[in-house]
């Protein structure tokens, strides 16, 4: 229950604007009904209100609460898809309302429903609140005040984090404070470790004074003084002097402490806000230690700068997971039965060491264990954290629950529930998540930021806490793809099927009334959307989504006539028949269509609500300039065509407003009608070109598109926002005459280019000119150039402002970086055939983070030192190099003293392109972090999917079966 109110709070808050729309704008044809939609948008507004503050009530919501917030969410939904029906577009100006008197008789009804579900609320909430008040304390548990988790997760493998940890505790100045930082996803055994590392012989021996204490959620003076008071009781315990009762006091003794004696500090679960007021007691010159867990990277970021060290937490891998599950359940047992069980509940906790304790202690129970009563908990794992009848899966469910219910605001929980629509294995654009988030009106724009930026940000914080995983960054370093923990992705799913938000079993009777329709490898036989509709009913989804086949389920579309979302770019039985009626889906603002369906899409320009075209799995697709012109339509992914214009149709062009923001990419050839056309869009931001061969002679396409590209790169940006422009050029070997036409525009112009981002691929004579005028230019990507390393170094030199450069070369002999060279470049990523890299002077690059060299043929070090780079924290190599290459450069990383993680990358080949792209995607880490054999990482790696081998990890934060710890001293309990 409290996972839906999330979502009815974002789309109670989307009705309410829609209905401040229709006052401001339709009062004239509704004069009638002033009233009852006044009351309709005061009346939600509040529920939107009560919805926010239920999310945060700590305790089991009572009865009555549950069926009233179900009410109001279905009213919600109700208003909502009455506003969609028989309203025209909010923004474009000239439209009437679609039947005037039904949709008066609908929102008179409503009305009735809202006002009949507030009076029964009222009626019923008295006599209900004292008993809520009861369950409520009752049932309230923090999950960091539990009894401590490092008693709850496995210990396997965990002497090499141990080391790890001790190493870097020792590691740095010996006279100069270093802190320490643990961070990790709940329940993945922070705390555990840092206790390890507590009660370790050689930390015990080397500091004089510890002291353990866990932060509080609360923010107070109070809160303050009883922490420092515990850190103070544990480094002058023996002393047995009186503990000062003032802050300043305990600050003033604590300081005079680690300043006198050799100290070792943990901080269990710190917050941001205790950093900020505690870190200026800890005084700089000091042999003392800090170690703090927390959550929150950026906290983790925060308390370890400048000089100290943070350690992610891995997953237990597969082979460790079995290890304990075998140790603690099946002793003495290996029949095959119990083999193919404990398969079952490794796959399903997915290294995760809390729900693997749960489950395991689940087991125990039983006297008799058999491979089919494994698989039944692993199925049902989520709705025993409901059902939660002998307590072993309370505290699972608490630290999932706690990772939901402690973000920020119900617009934060909404991205979070909606990221379980997709499966676990399969992890998801940024972009597209976010495009879709803001066609479904989940997240609105603020304070001047756009709905995208907001959701953008939002999934950020999601990243930062650690609830949502990187899988791989952009150019910019930006998450481009991403995905959930697979144990809280399952149990944002489970709850998203309790309240209707999601559907994806064939027999869920609540299917018609659900908002989203996932559809994965359905078998023909059986209707997805027709198992509960009816012929020829009308369902409710707003979305559809569809992973591998879709079977006969398909051929309900044209029944989701409120569908605002159809992502079919994953499946792969459409046929050009099903959508035969798409145009119809008028509400449609978000579309994506694989590569099964080969026809020219006709009556795609009906579609008037229209945000977002991704064609990207099609072949070419030749569009016509209606769809282009589409008034909301602002992104469109693909490779486009678009044909020359009669004046006619061009002069509706022009006569009309183009609002396309994103074009990656259109093909020009002789016959294309895009040079002219790009002229005209002065909303454009990002722009990808495909020159094809026919264009290399050809002055009529040549002129009118370098003058395009010319008014792209130098316009002013028109939009809200304020966004540099991107610039992504595909010339093949056909370069020379498109480049001469922008040189010699750049020659005779005075106003420097506007672009932030540019690529291109294709042979050069020279380096560009125009690129150098670009004084602005921070990312950089050239490919297959066969420029001179000497050209390259002299003109890159001239780009102050790069932050990332990536060059794809077959070789790079002679490229000698120099000290004072790219003071400012932070990611650096080379891709060449031959393993010929540059060579890397003291002094220069001193503010790169990331360095990716990849080269299939890699041997050793290739004379890089590491150490000359004081800022690195990542180096990525090619996943078909050498186990001892790969050896060598995690020692080599070792070594440094912000120990970077090496990370594996496979090659991605595209077989239409005829250059290669240097394009990789994350494989694997395997770094000091991870504790499985390197040798056979590597042979997995090439054999497995990268993804999936990603996912199942090779670090390890865990405890070693059966052992028995004391509590640790003050504040005891901890966040996992």
């Amino acid at each position: 229950m409290e996972v839906g109110i999330a979502v009815a709070t974002a789309v109670t808050r989307s009705v309410v604007s829609k209905l401040l729309t229709v006052i401001e704008k339709r009062w004239r044809e509704l004069k009638d009904l002033e009233d009852d939609i006044g009351f309709l948008h005061r009346e939600l507004t509040m529920i939107s209100g009560s919805m926010e503050v239920q999310i945060s009530h700590k305790g089991q919501p009572s009865a009555v609460e549950i069926i009233s917030m179900e009410d109001f969410r279905d009213l919600a939904h109700n208003i909502e898809d009455c506003l969609d029906r028989f309203l025209p577009c909010g923004s474009c100006e000239g439209e009437s309302i679609r039947d005037a008197k039904k949709f008066c008789a609908e929102i008179v009804r409503l009305k009735r429903r809202l006002d009949e579900a507030h009076q029964r609320r009222e009626r019923h909430s008295i006599h209900s609140q004292a008993s809520a008040d009861a369950v409520s304390k009752a049932n309230h548990s923090n999950p960091e005040k539990d009894t401590g988790t490092h008693g709850a997760c496995p210990a396997v493998g965990m002497e090499e984090p141990k080391q790890e940890l001790w190493e870097s505790l020792f590691g740095g100045q010996a006279s100069k404070l270093r802190v320490i930082s643990i961070v990790g996803f709940g329940g993945s055994g922070k705390t555990a470790l840092a206790w390890e590392v507590y009660n370790c012989p050689q930390v015990t021996k080397q500091f004089s004074c510890r002291a353990w204490a866990v932060a509080s959620n609360h923010n107070d003076d109070a809160t303050t003084e009883r922490l420092l008071t515990a850190i103070l009781e544990g480094l002058d315990g023996e002393a047995a002097q009186p503990v000062p009762q003032k802050l300043r006091q305990l600050q003033q003794c604590i300081t005079r402490l680690l300043e006198t004696k050799r100290c070792l500090i943990v901080i269990d679960d710190i917050k941001m806000e205790f950093w900020t007021k505690i870190k200026h007691i800890f005084p700089e010159k000091t042999e003392s230690r800090i170690l703090v867990t927390t959550a929150v990277t950026s906290v983790a970021n925060a308390c370890s700068l400048p000089d100290g060290y943070v350690y992610s937490m891995r997953s237990l891998s597969a082979k460790q997971s079995k290890d304990y599950i075998e140790q603690k359940v099946f002793v003495d047992q290996s029949t095959p039965d119990l083999q193919r069980g404990s398969t079952a509940i490794v796959d399903k906790c997915d290294g995760h060491p809390l729900a693997l304790v749960s489950v395991a202690k689940a087991l125990q129970d039983h006297n008799v264990l058999t491979g089919v009563h494994c698989e039944e908990i692993s199925n049902n794992l989520c709705s025993r954290m409901d059902v939660n009848k002998n307590g072993h899966f309370t505290k699972l469910r608490q630290v999932l629950m706690n990772n939901y219910s402690s973000l920020p605001d119900n617009s934060f929980r909404a991205c979070l529930q909606y990221t379980s629509i997709f499966p676990n294995d399969r992890p998801f654009s940024m972009n597209s998540l976010i495009r879709r988030l803001s066609a479904e009106g989940y997240i609105e724009g603020k304070h001047e930021r756009s709905d995208l930026e907001v959701a953008y940000d939002n999934m950020e914080e999601l990243i930062d806490r650690n609830i949502i995983q990187r899988v791989d960054a952009s150019n910019n370093a930006k998450v481009k793809t991403c995905r959930p923990h697979k144990i809280m992705n399952q149990f944002m799913l489970h709850k998203s099927r309790s309240s209707d938000f999601i559907s994806t079993s064939f027999g869920d009777k609540n299917r018609i009334n659900c908002r989203h329709l996932v559809i994965q490898n359905h078998r023909n036989g059986i209707s997805t959307c027709r198992a509960t509709s009816g012929k020829g009913k009308q369902l409710r989804p707003r979305s559809l989504t569809v992973f591998g086949s879709a079977g006969k389920a398909i051929s309900d579309l044209k029944n989701c006539e409120l569908l605002r979302v159809l992502d079919l770019k994953e499946c792969n039985d459409l046929k050009d028949q099903h959508l035969e009626d798409i145009y119809k889906l008028l509400h449609l603002k978000y579309l994506t269509l694989g590569s099964s369906v080969s026809q020219p899409l006709d009556g795609m320009e009906k579609l008037h609500y229209l945000e977002t075209l991704d064609l990207r799995k099609r072949k070419t697709e030749t569009l016509p300039v209606e769809v282009i012109s589409l008034p909301h339509l602002v992104h469109v992914f693909g490779k486009i065509k678009l044909k020359k214009l009669d004046s006619k149709k061009l002069n509706k062009f022009l006569s009309g407003e183009c609002n396309l923001e994103t074009l990656a990419g259109v093909i020009v050839d002789s016959n294309s009608g895009f040079p002219e056309l790009m002229i005209h869009m002065k909303q454009l931001t990002k722009v990808k070109i495909w020159c094809e061969p026919t264009v290399t002679d050809n002055n009529k396409i040549l002129d009118p598109l370098s003058v395009a590209i010319q008014k792209f790169i130098k316009a002013r940006i028109d939009t809200p926002v304020g966004a540099r422009r991107r610039l992504s050029l595909h010339l093949n070997h056909y370069s020379k005459s498109l480049l001469q036409c922008l040189d010699k525009a750049n020659a005779t112009s005075t106003v420097s280019g506007n672009l932030s981002s540019l690529k291109m691929q294709g042979v050069l004579r020279q380096f560009p000119q125009f690129v150098i005028s670009q004084s602005g230019l921070r990312e950089l990507c050239l490919t297959s150039t066969n420029l001179t390393a000497a050209d390259l170094l002299k003109n890159l030199r001239k780009l102050r402002y790069l932050v990332y450069l990536k060059l794809v070369e077959a070789s790079l002999t002679g490229f000698w970086i120099q000290d004072g060279d790219f003071l400012i470049l932070q990611r650096l990523c080379l891709v060449v055939e031959k393993p010929t890299f540059p060579t890397i002077e003291k002094g220069a690059l001193t503010r790169l983070t990331s360095m990716q060299l990849l080269c299939k043929g890699l041997v050793g070090l290739c004379d890089i030192k590491i150490e000359y780079l004081r800022d690195i924290q990542e180096i990525a190599l090619d996943s078909m190099v050498s186990c001892e290459t790969i050896k060598v450069w995690e020692n080599e990383a070792k070594k440094h003293p912000k120990r970077p993680r090496i990370l594996l990358l496979k090659r991605v080949v595209d077989p239409a392109e005829t250059m290669p792209s240097g394009k990789y995607v994350s494989s694997c880490q395997v770094n000091n972090n991870c504790y499985s054999n390197t040798c056979a990482i590597h042979q997995m790696e090439i054999e497995l999917d990268s993804l999936s081998l990603q996912q199942k990890g090779h670090g390890s934060d865990q405890f070693q079966a059966g052992q028995k710890r004391p509590r640790p001293p003050h504040f005891p309990g901890s966040a996992g």
